[in-house]
């Protein structure tokens, strides 16, 4: 299984219950977390073979900013 990190701007749970939807349909993720504790806001995902891009554009469209970590 490959992790992938990326900084978002997913603070808090209102924001990871909007970006949850997007993420749960991308077919590449298994299992995500975001920490919203840290000033990074680091989301974490895992999966088989997770593509960064389609990753990337899900949570864009939920409208939160992200990055490679």
């Amino acid at each position: 299984m490959s992790t992938l990190k990326f900084k978002t701007s997913i603070n808090c749970a209102n924001c990871v219950r909007a970006v949850t939807p997007f993420l749960d349909a991308e077919a590449s993720v298994e299992k995500w977390n975001v920490d919203t504790n840290s000033p990074e806001k680091i989301l974490t995902v895992e999966g088989e073979n997770p593509i960064p891009e389609l990753i990337m554009k899900s949570v864009s469209q939920a409208g939160f900013d992200i990055e490679p970590a």
